[in-house]
């Protein structure tokens, strides 16, 4: 399917429009001089065309002097965001929006490139970006007593999804007890990365569709879909959301996403044991919340071990009697 003019193009558009209806909502928009605008997933942008999937077998292919602008779905997805009301902490270090409901198709193609893969002398997990200068999310056991991390990023590009390891990356905060820790990207120089935002995880219900991508057994971009079991699973004296998307070694520290791409919780655990399925387990978002806006509190200190605590002596018997102030 080609369009070489304005005329045609309004007519591929009518066509397209019948043979991939469903196909409107797959991320990125193209705006039409006339006023008209097309939704697919966006394969080629040069000066003389743009090209689009609409999902029917046959591209799409506008002539660039008859397109107004091309908003890719991250973009999208960010005006989406400020029109519904996205507001980043005052020191703008993560954003929360009021998304719209999707596919999970559509809100993975949106928000998977915020998802990354942290590597380590020690082993592997998942992290996901809260701002595009860098900073991002992730478990601290996949990075606790590391000292060489980095981070791998998938990028679209114009054959697909393109690998991109950064070897530059700072600790910023670990809370060892909340599972959680704050990482940031220091060698992006230009990189402007894809953000996830922060949903409220007090929302969530039992038996809300929900799904996470990371990269279990390394296996890159991997996105498994279940349900939410139960909300407040109590393990340790901390509650956990429970759910049936597969959950594996690799997945640790990942974004659990609901079907409006907001990020509900991190996945950090699954119930392991002979004959044991569908049993993962994921740190609520307001957690997540908490551990940000008291990071200084957690503020990593590489040459203390003790960073993330801070231990207060037990009282005497003495003091426990009653006996302070006593003579």
């Amino acid at each position: 399917m080609s369009c070489d003019c304005g005329y045609l193009a309004a007519a591929c558009l009518v066509a397209a429009a019948a043979c991939a209806p469903a196909a409107v909502s797959a991320g990125d928009v193209v705006e039409l001089r006339s006023g008209a605008k097309v939704e697919g997933r966006l394969l080629v942008q040069d000066e003389e065309r743009v090209v689009l999937d609409l999902g029917c077998g046959q591209p799409l292919t506008l002539a660039r002097k008859d397109v107004l602008k091309v908003i890719e779905a991250t973009k999208a997805a960010n005006e989406d965001a400020a029109a519904e009301g996205g507001v980043e902490d005052k020191e703008g270090l993560f954003s929360t929006a009021r998304l719209k409901p999707g596919s999970i198709k559509e809100k993975a193609e949106t928000f998977g490139p915020g998802v990354v893969m942290i590597t380590s002398p020690g082993g592997l997990g998942s992290g996901f970006f809260i701002t595009s200068r860098g900073h991002l999310i992730t478990n601290a056991h996949v990075i606790e007593g590391e000292t060489h991390i980095a981070v791998t990023v998938f990028q679209k590009g114009k054959d697909g999804f393109e690998k991109k390891k950064f070897e530059k990356v700072e600790i910023l905060a670990i809370n060892p007890y909340f599972d959680l820790a704050l990482l940031q990207v220091k060698d992006a120089k230009d990189v402007e990365f894809v953000r996830c935002f922060l949903g409220d995880s007090s929302e969530l219900k039992n038996g809300d569709q929900v799904f996470a991508i990371g990269n279990p057994l390394g296996l890159e971009r991997s996105i498994s879909q279940g349900i939410v079991s139960t909300v407040n699973r109590n393990m340790n004296g901390l509650t956990y959301i429970q759910t049936t998307a597969a959950i594996n070694p690799g997945n640790s520290g990942g974004p659990l996403f609901n079907l409006k791409g907001e990020v509900v919780g991190v996945t950090n655990a699954k119930a392991m044991g002979f004959g044991v399925e569908g049993m993962g387990f994921a740190i609520p978002s307001a957690r997540v919340k908490e551990f940000l806006l008291n990071r200084s509190a957690f503020a990593y200190d590489k040459d203390n071990p003790n960073t993330g605590y801070r231990y207060l002596p037990p009282p005497s018997k003495k003091d426990r009697a009653g006996g302070v102030g006593k003579k």
